[in-house]
């Protein structure tokens, strides 16, 4: 009963804070579709509950029916557990170049996904969301070098995000534990 009733507060207040809007962020000017589809690897989020604690994390993002599949992977503490994953639908909202979608893990409730940024050669992503309080560094790779990271970092900075808000997340083994990423 508690995990219920802790469940629909949750989603209540994900709900109000997706009916927000984009809040006037910038977007990435334009989206290929075609070439943004496939597989993101998570290198750094802002955690929330669903995803916290989670390693070697990725999306898988298609397009049937042109509409929004994304797929959330995650594997809870140790890539030897059992992988947790979850699906959201939804839609491109037009006029917006691609780079604002609204997607549901399952109706009414409906949230933002804010492509702030592509690179030239779609390998690294950034997404946010209204409010600043969620946002996503995304890549192609399961690793980054440091410089990339730093550099998208200070793209989330210009933009008012609070980057030490971000944590690394595990994409290898070696990784978990280490200071700068989730435990």
């Amino acid at each position: 009963m508690r995990a219920t009733i802790r469940g629909l507060f949750l989603g209540m207040t994900l709900l109000l804070g997706g009916c927000v809007g984009n809040s006037g962020m910038p977007l990435a000017s334009h989206v290929d579709l075609s070439r943004y589809a496939g597989r993101w690897y998570i290198i750094a989020n802002i955690p929330y509950f669903a995803e916290r604690g989670k390693v070697g994390s990725y999306f898988d993002v298609t397009f049937p029916n042109d509409r929004v599949r994304d797929e959330y992977v995650g594997y809870p503490k140790t890539f030897s557990a059992k992988p947790f994953h979850f699906v959201m639908r939804g839609y491109v909202v037009k006029h917006t170049g691609n780079a604002y979608w609204r997607e549901s893990p399952i109706w009414p409730l409906y949230f933002d996904y804010l492509i702030l940024y592509v690179d030239s050669g779609y390998q690294n992503a950034l997404v946010g969301y209204p409010g600043k309080q969620y946002g996503w560094v995304l890549s192609r790779s399961p690793s980054m070098d440091d410089a990339t990271y730093r550099a998208l970092l200070r793209r989330f900075a210009a933009l008012g995000y609070k980057t030490d808000n971000f944590q690394r997340v595990p994409q290898t083994p070696s990784e978990i534990g280490r200071p700068g990423f989730q435990r």
